[in-house]
């Protein structure tokens, strides 16, 4: 029996050893092919994880709100990205807080948020650097072509208080050639028009190992690839091996002979499915099949395995989705391999605002 059977759960377990050979071989390949790393901290949210990648040569972290900024910066991290459109009087106060205490660059991607950026940096001391988000096929934020990307870099260049830094992308997965030619014609034109563009940031996990095949970017921020998950191991970005969280369910109930119940339901796993069949990989019995999730109760068809949990056992899941996981749970229990290291608090838990 392992020391895990002292944990309540459910509970979240990160293995440390995997999480360092996983920051490794990232920072390995982006300087191999001469990229920087500017890793997310949306799916760890632990300060630890954000400085030792800094540590192993990243630029900087990249968050996603404000919140996540304001932990970081308070944990004494000084070079932020917050790739997000700020909006608001409210939020507008708090970014500039935050760049009086911290470097912190932002984007845009509207003529309304540059305005906002710069009424409120207009009589700073320190210009506030405002990449422009492009949309390259994701189909979420950003400006829709090359050249409404031009013209807001104009904008923004010309707006007191704001610095062009540059473009900033949220590819879609898979198009790695697309991204490129889009950032490339940008880049092109920003270049013609005698803008200079010194960064061009690129991101996510499932095309990471394909990074440098844009050559545009200067940069790429990767995610999940600290932690693996299901779905990156399907894309073939990692090995299960590599996969640094799971999350630690109890067999609470065996109504018949080829259904389980687990006390992990949609609190504990995410019910993302991303295309896959279930709602995660139970370690030591791959032929089940989590079928469904209620709030505290998670259901598992056992008809294809030989051998059956019993009611009692403890069972590891690697999730669908690593990032929503860590959103899940006030603290995450720290292992390496078999022994437990320390139960720590998730520093962003919740910080979404």
């Amino acid at each position: 029996m392992t020391a895990f059977s002292q944990l309540e759960t459910p509970a979240v377990l990160i293995d440390v050893d995997r999480i360092e050979a996983n920051l490794r071989r990232a920072q390995d390949y982006a300087d191999s092919h001469g990229l920087k790393l500017r890793p997310h901290i949306k799916t760890h949210k632990l300060p630890r994880f954000a400085k030792r990648a800094m540590e192993l040569g990243a630029v900087g972290i990249t968050v996603q709100k404000l919140g996540e900024a304001e932990t970081m910066a308070d944990a004494g991290i000084t070079e932020i990205f917050l790739p997000y459109n700020i909006i608001g009087p409210a939020k507008l106060k708090r970014l500039r807080a935050l760049a009086d205490r911290v470097n912190i660059s932002v984007t845009a991607d509207s003529a309304e948020t540059v305005d906002g950026l710069s009424s409120t940096f207009a009589d700073s001391a320190k210009p506030l650097t405002v990449l422009v988000e492009c949309d390259t096929g994701m189909g979420r934020c950003g400006v829709q072509t090359p050249e409404t990307a031009l013209a807001l870099a104009h904008k923004i260049s010309q707006s007191p208080g704001l610095l062009f830094g540059g473009l900033m992308t949220y590819p879609a997965a898979g198009q790695v050639e697309a991204n490129q030619s889009w950032l490339a014609a940008a880049r092109e034109k920003l270049t013609v028009a005698g803008l200079a563009s010194p960064i061009i940031s690129n991101g996510g996990t499932p095309d990471l190992w394909r990074a440098h095949e844009v050559t545009a970017a200067t940069e790429h921020r990767p995610g999940t690839y600290i932690y693996m998950d299901r779905f990156q191991v399907g894309k073939g970005v990692g090995e299960w091996t590599d996969c640094a969280l799971t999350v630690l369910a109890t067999v609470v109930s065996r109504p018949t002979e080829n259904r389980a119940i687990i006390d992990a339901g949609s609190k504990s796993l995410t019910s993302d499915t991303l295309g896959l069949q279930g709602f995660g990989l139970i370690e030591n019995y791959p032929d089940a099949v989590i079928t469904g999730l209620s709030e505290e109760h998670g259901t598992i068809d056992l008809s294809n395995c030989p051998i059956k949990p019993a009611i009692g056992e403890q069972l590891r899941i690697i999730p669908n989705h690593a990032c929503v996981v860590s959103n899940l749970f006030d603290e995450v229990t720290l292992i390496s391999g078999s022994e437990i290291i320390e139960t720590v608090p998730v520093a962003a838990r919740g910080r979404v605002d």
